[in-house]
Order: C-alpha cells, then sequence, then structure tokens
C-alpha cells in the first residue's frame, strides 16, 4: 500500500517537505464504525472519531500537512457545526499517528500514556532517522500510566496501556457504548506489523497484547486497525494466528543453528505473501521476530 510506505517517510521532517506534493493528493475517506464512531483514512494511521452532543474526539491525528483535510472532514460529520476535536488521544508516539499533535493541541487536550510525552519531547531515532522533538503545543497535556477513562458524547471512553508491545507506551480505545475497539498499532489487518525494538518495543509482549484483546474482547466489536481496512473479531484472529505461527517458526530456525540470513532466506509459508505486500517486507517481518527472539539490537551486522 502506497499510503503506508508514505507514513514511513514522513517519519523524517526533512523528508515530509519533499513529500508534500504526495500529501496534496491524499483523499481523507469517512466511515460510519457503529454509535457515535466514525473511521477516517488518508495517510499514516487510521483515525477514530467520536461525534455527538459534546463534541469531537479523535484517536490519532495522522500528518501535519493533512490537518486541513481532516478539519474538513470532521466538519462533514458534524455538517459543519464543529472542525475542532476537544480531545485527541494518542495510541503512541510514532508522527505518522501523532503529527497533528501541534495543529490540534492549540485547541484541544491532548491524551496519551507517559511514554508517549517523554518520546515527544525528548525526540528518537527510528530506523536510523532522527526525529527531532515535538513543540510544547504537540505534547500530551493528560497523562497515566495503566488507563483511564473519559465520559464522552453519552458513552464512557475507555483508554488501556498495552504494555511493551508495539513501543512502550500503546493504548487501545474502547467506546463502550458503540462497541468499538481502536488498536493503533498493535493490529495491523493481514499486514505484518512494525514491532518498534528500538522504543521498548517486544515481540513476545506485542503477541501477549493481542491475545490479551482476543481474551477480553466484547462480542460484535468493530476493530480499527492502525492500518488497514476495519475489523473483526475474526480479522483480529487470523492476525494472532500469524504471529503465533511466525515465533514458532523462527523459534524452530533458532533452534536449529539457523543464520537470521538463512531465516530470511527461506521466508514465510505461502499463504502469508500477501501480507508482505506494505510497509514491512517479508523479510523486515522475519528480521524483527529473529531479533526480538534473540535479543540481537535492530540494525545489528549478521552472517
Amino acid at each position: 500500500m502506497k499510503k503506508v510506505l508514505l507514513s514511513a517517510l514522513l517519519l523524517l521532517p526533512g523528508l515530509a517537505s519533499a513529500q508534500m506534493g504526495d500529501m496534496s493528493k491524499v483523499q481523507v475517506k469517512s466511515t460510519p464504525v457503529a454509535g457515535n464512531v466514525h473511521m477516517l483514512e488518508g495517510a499514516g494511521g487510521n483515525i477514530g472519531v467520536s461525534v455527538g452532543p459534546d463534541g469531537i474526539l479523535i484517536v490519532d491525528d495522522q500528518f501535519a500537512p493533512l490537518v486541513p483535510k481532516i478539519r474538513a472532514a470532521l466538519g462533514k460529520l458534524t455538517k459543519g457545526k464543529d472542525k475542532t476535536p476537544e480531545y485527541v488521544l494518542n495510541t503512541h508516539w510514532h508522527f505518522d499517528h501523532t503529527g497533528g499533535n501541534a495543529d490540534f493541541g492549540r485547541e484541544g487536550t491532548i491524551v496519551a500514556h507517559t511514554h508517549v510525552r517523554t518520546r515527544l519531547m525528548n525526540g528518537q531515532e527510528l530506523m536510523g532517522m532522527k526525529i527531532a522533538p515535538a513543540p510544547k503545543e504537540a505534547l500530551p497535556t493528560i497523562t497515566y500510566t495503566q488507563g483511564l477513562s473519559l465520559f464522552f458524547n453519552g458513552e464512557e471512553v475507555q483508554v488501556t496501556h498495552l504494555p511493551t508491545g508495539h513501543t512502550d507506551g500503546d493504548s487501545m480505545v474502547y467506546f463502550t457504548g458503540s462497541n468499538v475497539l481502536h488498536m493503533g498499532d498493535q493490529f495491523t489487518r493481514d499486514l505484518f506489523p512494525f514491532i518498534d525494538l528500538e522504543s521498548g518495543g517486544s515481540v513476545d509482549g506485542y503477541m501477549r497484547n493481542v491475545e490479551r484483546v482476543l481474551q477480553t474482547l466484547p462480542a460484535g466489536a468493530k476493530i480499527i486497525p492502525g492500518h488497514g481496512q476495519l475489523a473483526s473479531r475474526e480479522d483480529l484472529e487470523r492476525f494472532a494466528t500469524m504471529l503465533r505461527e511466525s515465533v514458532e517458526l523462527v523459534k524452530g530456525k533458532i533452534a536449529a543453528g539457523k543464520t537470521l540470513e538463512q531465516v530470511k532466506a527461506e521466508g514465510m509459508p505461502e499463504k502469508y505473501k500477501d501480507w508482505g505486500s506494505a510497509f514491512i517486507k517479508t523479510e523486515q517481518w522475519l528480521t524483527t521476530v529473529y531479533q526480538g527472539l534473540t535479543g540481537q539490537k535492530p540494525g545489528a551486522v549478521t552472517k
């Protein structure tokens, strides 16, 4: 998917300006999910939106250049009454999910796990790219360690920390009345996920978090993934199966004494061929699993 690849490129601010032409062509599409909740797709992470008498609440906000288009989409949902979120909930710190923070944070309240604030405030290195510290307006002003609830638009919005998974600061957001769960990048439908080992992510932790969600997911819940189409329990179960099979496959090869290069050369089962069609290719996914299981640092030279 081109938009996922673009998301990765735009993590680097210097590249962001170079890609403005592409961003100008991005369309922000709105899809009703259930109850008060809608999903916006553009470039970067999927945005969850709650619209109702209390105003607008959004989960993640993609890239700064898309803010005018996101506002326009929000205006359509409110029939022109409002385009500004009262709350912005960040599922994690990555720039394709927090790029609009500086704009929306001037008028609304940003809420995120404490590690999200720390990483945005200090700047990070991601896949060899230097990410500059975020401006004050982009920083969460309400943080938590385990989770919290907001009561908004007639329902409880439960925000729950998912430890050491995609990063060390991920959260899922459950709209209790609408029965909609936004999982951020703890779930990418029918795509190999990016697990940020440099930001406290963990292959085992990622898998545990997905299993935990499956154990507690209410019947009939709709799921907004970090990337990919709107999903259901069946889609998340398929994703969990891929994670289990990937880990068992690589564990077996490590036990057999195979190197990373051999593991990549042998690949994944044919049924997962299309899962590497977006940003994270099959070789990258196997590299992440191998490094996560062996404790090898990302970027290390292997033979």
